[in-house]
């Protein structure tokens, strides 16, 4: 699979690299644990403690209540896919590939083919901001790298308990968590485990 640049006009309706520097949340990134696995973590105090909160809070999201938390470990592995009513802000210390998709391209039965996907490097420090209807899940590691740390923003809430849901949209069904709409692929641990499974094609692996 081509690995384009988030630079890339390719990137454009996926999201945006806002020119802005969070040096003092990074700092604190550098700090968090790294497993062998995928470990994410919706609110981390100690990265909401960063000076640049504030101004994250009110001027990317128009002064909606944040979380700010990470996604560390490592992967290659695509999965599933996600997404959100809202943008997300992803952040990587030292670099990070974003698997990433449009929601345009589900099908009304929720299934998706992941030929669709494409697959953008991030390179250390950018701020990167996923629009709400872009697809996209866990990172991959950047070429090279062993692991990856990446700053996960998003509105207070997201991805904690999902809400009691009376089933009468079928969209219902994706539902794993709060803000949270998933769709797995066949071989991974999510569909395995009762997550809804509408991912056609490949799983995709990038080494």
């Amino acid at each position: 699979m081509q690995i384009k640049s988030i630079t890339d006009e390719a990137f454009k309706k996926y999201g945006r690299v806002l020119k802005i520097e969070v040096p003092d949340l990074l700092e604190r990134l550098a700090k968090t644990p790294v497993t062998d696995g995928v470990e994410y973590v919706a609110s981390a105090p100690e990265l909401e403690a960063c000076s640049e909160r504030e101004a994250i809070q009110n001027s990317i999201y128009g002064g909606m209540p944040i979380q700010i938390g990470y996604c560390n470990g490592t992967n290659h592995t695509l999965n599933a896919v996600e997404y959100h009513r809202d943008s997300e802000i992803d952040i990587a210390l030292d670099g990070a590939i974003l698997l990433i998709g449009s929601e345009a391209d589900v099908e009304d039965d929720f299934t998706y083919d992941t030929a669709k996907m494409e697959a953008f490097a991030a390179p250390a420090g950018a701020v990167v901001e996923l629009y709400a209807t872009t697809l996209h899940y866990a990172p991959i590691n950047a070429e090279g790298k062993e692991n990856f740390r990446v700053v996960i923003i998003l509105p207070e809430g997201t991805n904690t308990e999902p809400p009691v849901l009376s089933g009468v949209f079928p969209e219902d069904k994706l539902m794993t968590a709060k803000n949270k709409w998933l769709i797995a692929h066949a071989e991974s641990n999510e569909g395995k485990g009762g997550a809804f499974v509408g991912l056609k094609g490949e799983n995709i692996t990038i080494k």
